[in-house]
């Protein structure tokens, strides 16, 4: 009986530890909870605007000739350098010389009309000084030579005009039939051709989808244009300093300055945005005309001012609070003023100092995990970027 009252015990032990040790295994004691922090520190902070946008040819010229008739001697393509006043193509037209002999007949023949009234206007003078020294003329012979010379002038007047018309209608046609050679009218670079020999150019100017037939323009001008939105355009200001990236070349990044602030808005997609031209300060051979490139615009720059983490930042109601941790002990809320803020930092003007713990994240070993087959992710928007620099 001994036996068994032994042996019922053991068990009762035994069962008494092993609800015990699964229940500490399953019910861990409550850990307490940590916090990642940073130490407030002076130094700069810059806020910016961001734009996108692409590349431009500032220095450009679109080559349309005036005339018509065939193209030829196309003497360029796409890519060639070019110089101011280079023949770039011949236009043929046998109406153009046509045109000019026609122009300087009109002027020859204005020439011997105005020859025709000078030559009356003299004889109605002599005719008038003859009439006036002889003794037998009447007043009214005095009169109707007076009338000849009147006469005369007015025919000369008349005659002179002639002249003057025919005379630039010449020079006109001279003008367009000197168009048939096209010159390059500034220097730079083939950007776009559009014709080929044999082309008509008066057909090429009557379609409806109408092509300019050459570009030219000069890389040395490239530009960075890009779109602001008309909430952010009243902080942008030519001279401010911006840095550009590019889709198509991502390990690059340059630096310019805002040259151009368009004074009137586009409307795309009921929003109003303005364009801003952006000059480099060092011009990469890698930048094409035509890329892509998103720039940001430093509005303004704030020195030695205490910054934190965006995420330190906490709101209550109307006031904003950061969490101390120092010496050890638990968080202590903290109401602070701040200033100017960017993607990743805010000035404190007061309320912390100098050195002070800040608790930019906690983790709760306590809370309970949830499991899920779907990732988390962050949300981003369009914004302002940010520059940081800690001294």
């Amino acid at each position: 009986m001994t036996k068994k009252k032994y042996l019922w015990g053991a068990i009762i032990l035994l069962i008494i530890g092993s609800g015990y040790y699964w229940y500490k295994k399953t019910h861990p004691a409550n850990k307490q909870a940590q916090y990642v922090t940073v130490t407030a520190e002076k130094g700069t902070l810059s806020t910016s605007i961001t734009g996108s946008g692409n590349i431009i040819v500032d220095q450009q010229a679109n080559i349309d000739p005036t005339i018509t008739g065939t193209v030829s001697s196309l003497a360029v393509a796409i890519g060639d350098p070019v110089e101011k006043g280079q023949v770039l193509f011949n236009i043929v037209n046998d109406q153009l010389g046509v045109s000019v002999s026609q122009a300087r007949s009109s002027y020859q023949s204005a020439s011997s009309s105005f020859e025709s009234a000078y030559s009356t206007k003299k004889s109605a003078q002599a005719s008038y000084i003859s009439t006036k020294k002889s003794s037998t003329s009447t007043h009214a012979d005095k009169v109707a030579a007076q009338a000849k010379i009147d006469a005369a002038e007015a025919g000369m007047v008349s005659a002179q005009q002639g002249v003057n018309s025919a005379l630039a209608n010449l020079n006109f046609q001279r003008g367009q039939a000197g168009k048939r050679a096209v010159t390059a009218p500034i220097s730079g670079t083939v950007n776009a051709v559009n014709i080929k020999n044999g082309d008509d150019l008066s057909k090429l100017s009557s379609g409806s989808s109408r092509q300019v037939p050459m570009i030219i323009g000069d890389l040395g001008t490239l530009k960075a244009q890009v779109q602001i939105n008309e909430v952010d355009v009243p902080n942008v200001q030519i001279g401010q300093k911006a840095t550009m990236t590019f889709n198509s070349v991502a390990e690059l990044t340059v630096t310019g300055k805002v040259e151009k602030i368009d004074s009137l808005g586009t409307i795309t997609q009921g929003v109003v945005i303005y364009n801003a031209t952006i000059g480099f300060d060092t011009l990469d051979p890698r930048i094409k005309p035509g890329m892509s490139v998103s720039a940001a615009i430093i509005t303004d720059v704030k020195q030695d001012v205490i910054i934190v983490p965006n995420s330190a930042v906490k709101t209550q109601g109307n006031n904003n609070y950061v969490e101390i941790l120092n010496d050890g002990r638990a968080p202590q809320q903290v109401t602070v003023e701040i200033g100017a803020a960017n993607n990743t930092d805010t000035e404190i003007v007061s309320g912390i100092n100098v050195g002070d713990k800040v608790v930019t994240r906690t983790i709760n070993p306590n809370a309970p995990t949830a499991t899920s087959t779907q990732g988390q992710g962050g949300g981003g928007g369009f914004g302002g970027g940010a520059l940081r620099g800690l001294r």
